[in-house]
C-alpha cells in the first residue's frame, strides 16, 4: 500500500504537469478522501500551475466526495472557512478559489455554501481584507457565475461586488468587472467603463488555460456582455 506521504509527493508532482485532463483522469482512480491532504497543500503552492491545477482537482474531488458522503464534504467546506478565519493562525491561500470550484462542481454544495462565499465580500460578514485573498474571491465568484447565477443573485452578490471595482488592487478590479459581466449586472456598466484605460495585466486561469490578460480587456468583455441586455 502506498503511504500517504508518498502519495502526496506523487500528486504534487502530477499537479505540476501541463495536461489538467490527464491529471483529473488519474486522480479519479483514487478514493477522494485520500487526495485531500495533497490538494490542500497544492492550492497554496508557490508554483502557479501546481496551484491552479490543485484548485481544479479539488473541485472534482470534493464533488465526488459529496456524492458519496455529504457530511464529509461539508467538513472540507468548513476547513476552507476555518483557514480564512483570523483565529486559524493561517492566511487561507487558495481557499476562496478552491471553495468556489467545489460549488461550481456540485449543486448540493452550491445550495448550502454560496451564501458563505458571498459573505466573504461583506463587511458585516466574513470579510476578507487581504487583496490577494480578494483576488481569489473575485475569481471564485466569476467561476460560479455561469453555473449558478440564480444563487449569486439570490444572495445579493452584485451589490457586494460593485465596491470592488474601486479597489486599489488592479487584479481585484478586473476580476470584479468580469464577475459582474458574467452575472449580467447592467447597472455596473458605467463603473466598469472607468476601467477601460487600465492597462494593468496579469495571468488569468480559466477553462483550464492560462492567459495573459489586461484589465482593459476584461472590462471590455464585461461591457460587451452587458450592452445587449442594457435598456
Amino acid at each position: 500500500m502506498v503511504s500517504q506521504r508518498s502519495l502526496k509527493k506523487h500528486l504534487l508532482t502530477l499537479l505540476s504537469e501541463p495536461d489538467v485532463g490527464r491529471i483529473l483522469a488519474e486522480l479519479a482512480g483514487h478514493p477522494p478522501e485520500a487526495l485531500l491532504n495533497a490538494l490542500f497543500s497544492g492550492i497554496c503552492h508557490a508554483d502557479l500551475q501546481t496551484r491552479w491545477h490543485a484548485v481544479t482537482a479539488m473541485g472534482a474531488t470534493v464533488s465526488r466526495l459529496a456524492d458519496q458522503d455529504m457530511e464529509t464534504a461539508r467538513i472540507v467546506m468548513r476547513r476552507f472557512m476555518w483557514s480564512l478565519n483570523d483565529e486559524s493562525g493561517g492566511i487561507g491561500w487558495g481557499a476562496p478559489e478552491a471553495m468556489a470550484e467545489c460549488l461550481a462542481c456540485h449543486a448540493g454544495l452550491a445550495d448550502e455554501y454560496t451564501k458563505i462565499l458571498v459573505s466573504f465580500m461583506r463587511e458585516d460578514g466574513f470579510y476578507l481584507e487581504l487583496p490577494a485573498l480578494q483576488q481569489g474571491l473575485m475569481w471564485g465568484v466569476a467561476r460560479l457565475a455561469p453555473v449558478h447565477p440564480d444563487l449569486l443573485h439570490f444572495w445579493n452578490a452584485p451589490r457586494y461586488l460593485l465596491p470592488y471595482l474601486d479597489s486599489d488592487d488592479p487584479v481585484v478590479r478586473a476580476l470584479a468587472a468580469r464577475a459582474l459581466g458574467l452575472l449580467g449586472v447592467c447597472d455596473a456598466a458605467p463603473a466598469i467603463r472607468r476601467l477601460l484605460n487600465d492597462s494593468s495585466s496579469f495571468i488569468l486561469f480559466a477553462d483550464g488555460r492560462f492567459t495573459q490578460v489586461s484589465t482593459t480587456e476584461l472590462a471590455q468583455e464585461a461591457i460587451d456582455a452587458l450592452i445587449p441586455a442594457a435598456p
